[in-house]
């Protein structure tokens, strides 16, 4: 069997799908997406595929090596995206030619259920009272917001005051046997996440996400040892080597993304050395119906998995849905917050392919808000 064509879809409102078919028939699908920045992924797709078109799909961590080492540049989000999507739809066509899901290609499940979260935004804090409860009333037990909007680098008490609300009010309609997480999202300064996170621990949040960004990795130690909030973080980091350092730090939730992570063979790695370190995973995943069922797939066989991300209904999808490209939803329908496992083959979604086409013609150019302070510099979105 040998790869014959690969094909790549932009799709609203923000993804990008790559379709794999070897000359057999058989093909597979991946997400390789870069949010903002779709366009160089497509691209890099392209360039790795002048390597894949005539091998066998099934050594796939053979094309794993060649394609991340195979250059002598490697890595960074574009190229390690690229990767991830190839490397989710060579698993999908391996699991599809054995007849079998991928979990059990991995070793087999560890659990017959996925729990999830529920994005509630968050930027307004008069939002967050009714998006918790519809939420909940959807059967949710967790939830993630935005711990704040914009912030300055050392906030005010009123900033402080508002991103406490927040939390309180999540709480409140909670209750004690649910969860929140926070999601500080880069948005927070390392000074600001000192001062917040010892305040924030009465609320007993599930955990406070990227309360540093990747390039401020010195202050994790810190802010680590600032509460007894568990920290999580890891949607900006691409490899298993760079996750080193947080779980070193004593970071109790990583959070690689499988279409940024280098795909199913890499994010079971870094859940391995992430055991190792007594720490779990809880998948980013704000994105589409490719990336979710990868996820689940490895999430269903890796003993530490903490909760997964989903997109669905998330503030940034806009011009269309995650249930909008699959041709069957029952893989992705809730039970009480969590997500059955299946025994469908490869990834176990069955993507509507008209639909992906059509989006495709109609594109997208995604881009990130650009915000500013109010004396006109950059802030962090």
């Amino acid at each position: 069997m040998k790869i014959a064509r690969i094909e790549t879809f932009l799709a609203p409102p923000r993804w990008m799908f790559v379709r794999v078919e070897t000359g057999e028939g058989v093909f597979g699908w991946g997400e390789p997406v870069v949010e903002g920045r779709a366009e160089p992924v497509r691209a890099a797709v392209e360039v790795l595929a002048e390597y894949l078109v005539g091998q066998d799909p099934l050594r796939i961590e053979d094309h794993w090596q060649v394609m991340t080492k195979g250059g002598f540049y490697r890595g960074g989000p574009v190229l390690s995206s690229a990767v991830a999507g190839l490397d989710q739809a060579l698993w999908d066509i391996k699991g599809k030619t054995y007849g079998q899901p991928v979990h059990q290609l991995l070793g087999g499940p560890v659990r017959e259920r996925i729990r999830a979260y529920a994005w509630v935004g968050g930027d307004e804090p008069s939002e967050v009272r009714d998006a918790v409860s519809a939420q909940v009333e959807a059967g949710f037990t967790a939830v993630k917001m935005n711990g704040s909007g914009r912030m300055t680098p050392l906030a005010t008490r009123e900033e402080v005051r508002a991103c406490l609300l927040r939390a309180e009010t999540a709480r409140e309609v909670l209750g004690d046997e649910r969860d929140f997480a926070l999601d500080f999202h880069g948005r927070v300064s390392p000074a600001n996440a000192r001062r917040l996170l010892p305040l924030l621990a009465e609320y007993t949040p599930l955990f406070v996400e990227e309360p540093a960004l990747s390039e401020h990795m010195h202050a994790v130690p810190d802010l680590v040892n600032a509460s007894n909030i568990p920290i999580a973080l890891g949607e900006r980091l691409f490899t298993r080597r760079e996750f080193l350092a947080p779980l070193q730090a004593g970071v109790a939730v990583v959070q690689p993304d499988i279409s940024h992570a280098g795909g199913i063979s890499e994010l079971r790695r870094i859940a391995a050395l992430a055991e190792m370190y007594g720490a779990h995973i809880a998948p980013h995943c704000p994105l589409g119906p490719v990336a979710l069922a990868a996820s689940l797939q490895v999430a269903f066989t890796t003993p530490n998995f903490l909760i997964q991300e989903q997109s669905i209904g998330i503030h940034y999808n806009k011009d269309a849905e995650l249930l909008d490209y699959v041709a069957d939803r029952e893989p992705f329908r809730f039970v009480g917050g969590s997500l059955l496992r299946t025994e469908r083959p490869g990834l176990g979604v069955d993507i509507d392919e008209a639909a992906v086409r059509a989006a495709d013609a109609r594109g997208h150019a995604w881009r990130n808000p650009v915000w500013r302070h109010e004396d006109g510099s950059f802030a962090e979105w």
